[in-house]
């Protein structure tokens, strides 16, 4: 495993490899001078990378124990997304979210606060109810939601020690259905963005933006009573065929659409996990935002509509809750979520990214821990008051740095790595 999935990064590690127990991982970093985990490689960052051992979980990736009094529900540190829910699925739990990509590990997507959608659904991480992991000094710490700590334990970059078990919030099934509207107007958006944006449980707005409409506004609903979703919101009229994010592409890549009911896991993602989701061949980037300046940052997006069309497949909009996560973009206030696909080509993406980034800096925004970024990593690291806590823990957890990579360096101690 040379590279992450998009193809534009090649690790640089110099062995690989597995654990299946926790006694395992321990010996593995008492072994090792540098080290990290490879989770699913969805990454476009070198959040991952390392010169040292790559290590995998991916044979600790099941599902422990269900409590179904506290409704929890805790699973091994390999764990993938599509894994956990279709267990959950067949004895009648659920996850309150899920990330538009199901083939992610769940602890990838925690220690880089990934999100799915949802104005009222916090980020993946928001989930955790306890955290086990290996620490750089090979000890095996435990922290529940909580304690001291915990807050800056869950979003942890990978820096702490080596995530190798995770208890989660679930909750009964439920069902959604998914309905895609299409040529919501950009001007709409700006201005009824709240609304918009409350029309189901998780909402995304996928467009491009050049001219005066978006692509299309996909909506996920659960499912509380009969009758069949709206043929028009906010001037955008339901789609008559299934549709892929990027414009064109066929759909049979994607969970199902129409309003046609499904359980939640087959419909809060954007992809069936039996195939390559997206592009496959692409770079992304995501920025977080207040989500009192989308009206702002959606005129700042349309300036650049242009500039960045020969390089941009598509562009994405979410939303995401407020959480307390020392390391959660969403710390303390409410944020949405601009994501962009963009063709593999990093010299072009660098060319245009500078100065989208100078006009949404003044607008709070940073960056997604596990996408490309031009940000001066002590940019970044200002939006995070609780930064030097979080320095002080990685310190005491991981005394000799053997978690540490050029990533962490950089974006934590804000040292060349």
């Amino acid at each position: 495993m040379k590279t992450n999935w998009g193809g534009n990064l090649r690790y640089g590690a110099s062995g690989f490899r597995r654990a299946g127990s926790v006694a395992e991982v321990q010996d593995i970093v008492a072994a090792s001078d540098r080290l990290r985990v490879l989770g699913s490689r969805h990454s476009f960052s070198d959040i991952a990378d390392t010169a040292g051992i790559h290590l995998s979980l991916e044979d600790m990736g099941g599902i422990e124990a269900i409590d179904p009094e506290r409704r929890k529900v805790t699973v091994g540190g390999g764990i993938r997304y599509a894994d956990l829910a279709r267990g959950l699925q067949a004895q009648g739990w659920a996850l309150a979210n899920m990330a538009s990509l199901p083939h992610i590990s769940v602890a990838g997507a925690v220690v880089t606060a990934t999100h799915g959608s949802g104005s009222g659904i916090g980020n993946l991480a928001t989930a955790v109810a306890a955290i086990e992991f290996v620490t750089g000094r090979g000890e095996v710490l435990r922290l529940a939601r909580g304690e001291d700590a915990f807050a800056g334990a869950v979003v942890n970059l990978g820096a702490l020690g080596v995530m190798v078990r995770l208890t989660l919030d679930i909750e009964p099934t439920y069902d959604v259905r998914q309905t895609v509207y299409l040529g919501l107007s950009h001007d709409v958006l700006a201005e009824a963005f709240e609304a918009v944006f409350a029309a189901g449980t998780s909402v995304s707005v996928f467009t491009g933006w050049q001219g005066a409409r978006a692509h299309a506004v996909w909506v996920k609903d659960r499912v509380r009573a009969a009758g069949a979703p709206p043929n028009e919101i906010f001037g955008a009229r339901a789609a008559e065929a299934a549709q892929h994010p990027l414009p064109g592409a066929p759909a049979e890549s994607c969970t199902v659409q129409m309003g046609v009911a499904g359980p939640w896991h087959e419909r809060l993602p954007h992809f069936r996990p039996d195939v390559v989701p997206s592009n496959g061949a692409e770079i992304q980037a995501e920025y977080f935002l207040p989500r009192d300046r989308a009206r702002q940052a959606i005129a700042v997006l349309r300036r650049h509509g242009d500039r960045l069309a020969p390089v941009l497949m598509v562009s994405e909009v979410r939303t995401v809750a407020a959480d307390g996560l020392w390391l959660s973009p969403s710390r303390g206030e409410p944020y949405f979520g601009l994501h962009f696909t963009f063709r593999r080509d990093w010299e072009a993406i660098r060319a245009v990214l500078p100065a989208l980034e100078a006009d949404l800096a003044p607008l709070g925004a940073v960056p997604h821990w596990g996408k490309v970024t031009t940000m001066a990593p002590e940019q970044i690291a200002a939006r995070y008051p609780r930064m030097a806590e979080f320095r002080d823990l990685v310190a005491a957890h991981d005394p000799a740095g053997r978690l540490r990579n050029g990533f962490v360096e950089r974006m934590v101690f804000g040292r060349a790595g």
